[in-house]
């Protein structure tokens, strides 16, 4: 009987020092990622440390950072309340100021059009005829499509990833090349929204037949 309690205590503590080391090799990797992502040399932050940052507000700085270090003129961050809906401020090579909305979401946790909304109605605000979302997950369809409507620029973990590879090579015109692209246009011209017999987009019938019986009652 003593012998299977020993045993027992045995293989309890073995277990009790398996998680405290395992929990104590966790805490020196978060520890080491964080004093990584927090370093003044910014080629040394890859995907995996911007993924580990406690919030979306270590994500602007990185972007603030970034576009300082890229060569932009009038770059600034703005404040972290009432910046109605900029989060990086910066002028691109032709002059254009642009905005940016920044958004550190999970890998599995797609943008929303509510970021793109941000984005463009707070250009006149700023004083910018640009603006961008620049996301470490990707966009849903619909902000897709608002995006291209509106002349909204996305770039998204691809392009993030990619721009930390160009980073790292010192090839800072393919950064801003990219940044700088186009974004995709929905419509085909703007001479589009003075034709007259443009179609409706989702209307709600219901709502007709129910003015309709309102009329005839």
């Amino acid at each position: 009987m003593i012998s299977v309690l020993v045993i027992l205590a045995i293989v309890v503590v073995g277990a009790i020092v398996s998680v405290v080391v395992k929990s104590s090799k966790k805490k020196d990797r978060a520890k080491d990622i964080r004093s990584i992502a927090e370093s003044h040399d910014l080629k040394k932050i890859t995907m995996e440390h911007i993924d580990q940052m406690k919030d979306g507000s270590e994500f602007e700085i990185y972007l603030y950072r970034l576009f300082v270090k890229l060569g932009y003129a009038g770059v600034y961050k703005t404040v972290g309340s009432r910046d109605f809906g900029a989060d990086v401020v910066f002028t691109d090579r032709e002059g254009i100021r642009n905005v940016i909305q920044a958004k550190r979401y999970s890998s599995e946790n797609k943008v929303g059009i509510g970021a793109v909304q941000e984005a463009f109605s707070c250009m006149r605000y700023y004083k910018a005829k640009k603006s961008m979302v620049i996301t470490t997950s990707t966009f849903t369809d619909s902000c897709e499509t608002l995006a291209g409507i509106n002349h909204v620029k996305l770039l998204d973990r691809d392009d993030l990833i990619a721009i930390i590879k160009c980073l790292q090579k010192d090839d800072i015109a393919a950064i801003k090349n990219r940044i700088e692209a186009e974004p995709r246009m929905i419509l085909e011209s703007w001479n589009e929204m003075n034709r007259s017999e443009l179609h409706e987009i989702k209307k709600d019938h219901k709502a007709e037949e129910l003015l309709q019986k309102m009329k005839s009652s």
